[in-house]
């Protein structure tokens, strides 16, 4: 592509520089983890906190706990939708669980468990890849009037 051509991908898309992904990142406490189970992919919705460049959660003994146990390789996804923007957030790294004093990093943080089940297990994510984008949404049918 010349320089004189539109990117039309930025036209529609804003890629975020890694310390933006970073930003949305502190900004928000829910999002999805991605892990492997016995050959399986699985997604779970967790709660988090960011602590430098890693990300943490609290998890019960579980298949999230066991999954990252046995395969350490996660992804991690954030979103959101306001308006007709729509921001991801995605990174990709590897997971382990904490043990002894090290856990105690998340009494410094704004995590607690969201839901009323004692959650032992304090999970740290390294970010080995982080990537984000914003998208400007067209959404056509949101502006026809009913008939």
């Amino acid at each position: 592509m010349s320089q004189s051509e539109p990117d039309e991908v930025n036209e529609v898309a804003h890629v975020f520089h890694p310390e933006e992904s970073w930003q949305f990142l502190r900004e928000h406490e829910f999002g999805r983890l991605a892990y492997h189970l016995l050959g399986e992919v699985h997604i779970a919705p967790v709660n988090y906190a960011v602590d430098h460049n890693r990300l943490l959660f609290m998890t019960a003994e579980g298949s999230k706990l066991l999954g990252v146990t046995m395969n350490p390789d996660v992804a991690f996804e954030v979103d959101e939708v306001v308006d007709e923007r729509a921001t991801s957030v995605i990174v990709r790294g590897r997971a382990r669980q904490l043990e002894g004093s090290e856990k105690n990093v998340v009494e410094q943080l704004p995590l607690r468990p969201w839901v009323a089940t004692p959650k032992y297990g304090v999970v740290a994510i390294t970010v080995e890849e982080i990537t984000g984008r914003a998208y400007q949404l067209a959404r056509p049918w949101t502006q026809a009037s009913p008939s």
